[in-house]
């Protein structure tokens, strides 16, 4: 019997917070702009890293309070050579601009809502990865996969902090950054 009340106050507390939940309304219209410390990073196992700048911003387009579209535009400058004493020639470099499309995933909780984005998109620049194992140096249009993981914070849920990434097979390495980002409603209902 103690089991049956406990379930019972659970699902009316759920049921109370559900309908609370202050997520970003349905079909709703957004532009988030996200500012950051950027890095970029070679696919093997060398211990080799570059740091810089990032920005990005998005058109967003939410379809439902958990699933949200993105098409995006931002850069990342981001270099680095090694410090290891006889590997000082080996160096990495990620200059470019980004362009492509998203899919946010969020669990819609009040305050805190955790969330995932992956797509594909395009890189505009150049990119260089000198390691031991890798010597490659690409300049003008290559694809990308862009993941991000991060928390969407506040009553509205206008304010997040992500770590975002954008997987570059062709130059063998990756970039991404440490971001904090606004969103801006576009459509005030």
């Amino acid at each position: 019997m103690n089991k049956l009340y406990s379930s019972i106050t659970v699902l009316i507390l759920s049921f109370l917070f559900y309908n609370t939940a202050p997520a970003q309304e349905k079909k709703s219209e957004f532009i988030n702009t996200s500012l950051g410390i950027g890095m970029c990073a070679p696919y093997d196992e060398t211990d080799l890293t570059g740091t810089g700048f990032y920005a990005q911003g998005e058109y967003v387009y939410n379809l439902k309070s958990w699933f949200a579209f993105r098409p995006y535009a931002g850069i990342i400058i981001a270099s680095g050579e090694s410090d290891e004493p006889g590997m000082e020639e080996y160096k990495i470099k990620s200059n470019a601009f980004l362009l492509g499309t998203k899919v946010r995933i969020s669990a819609p909780i009040p305050y805190v809502a955790p969330f995932l984005e992956s797509g594909i998109g395009l890189s505009v620049g150049s990119f260089q990865t000198y390691t031991p194992y890798t010597n490659l140096k690409k300049n003008g249009v290559l694809p990308h996969i862009p993941f991000s993981v991060g928390l969407a914070l506040g009553r509205k849920h206008n304010v997040e902090i992500k770590f975002t990434y954008y997987y570059h097979s062709t130059a063998e390495q990756f970039s991404g950054a440490m971001a904090a980002g606004l969103s801006f409603p576009l459509n005030n209902k």
